[in-house]
């Protein structure tokens, strides 16, 4: 089906896109901090599908460039979400010079999540951003607590590191 897709077949194309649909949703789930930014993201993820599927090289490895552009994507969302979030007890209006260093703190904090190893970067996602329980992270990625905590722990540790003390 995927080399009919490649070729054009427009019913193909259609049978992969509804077909990856509900996977593609409950993935976005997992990684995005908002019900809207995985409906978001899952909607990104199938409409790049279906006009980049020509460009996919080998046929075995949609699954995994779907998964790619969806965490991508939410990754995108929760960078452009840390830009805007108001800081706790501010001032409602801000200088511009204030403007400028909550920006250049939020693109640190959104750099040093995004270089982390992607088995850290899921468990601080869903633990720190998307704010879902140890026990639910730990579920949904297949690790014991104690592996999710660790995980947690050296993710937040190399965060703090790079940017030099901040939330995490």
């Amino acid at each position: 089906m995927v080399t009919a897709a490649q070729e054009g077949d427009a019913e193909a194309i259609a049978a992969l896109v509804s077909g990856a649909h509900p996977h593609v949703r409950r993935f976005a789930r997992s990684l995005c901090a908002t019900p809207e930014d995985a409906e978001d993201a899952a909607q990104e993820a199938l409409i790049i599908l279906y006009r980049k599927i020509g460009m996919l090289r080998a046929t075995g490895a949609l699954a995994s460039w779907m998964f790619r552009i969806v965490r991508n994507e939410c990754l995108r969302r929760a960078r452009s979400t840390l830009w805007e979030r108001p800081v706790v007890g501010e001032a409602p209006f801000r200088s511009a010079e204030e403007e400028v260093l909550g920006r250049l703190e939020a693109g640190r904090v959104a750099e040093a999540i995004a270089a982390l190893p992607e088995d850290q970067r899921r468990v601080l996602v869903m633990r720190d951003v998307q704010g879902l329980s140890g026990r639910t992270v730990a579920d949904a990625l297949g690790l014991s607590t104690a592996a999710m905590k660790s995980r947690l722990h050296r993710a937040r540790a190399t965060v703090r590191a790079v940017t030099g003390g901040g939330e995490w």
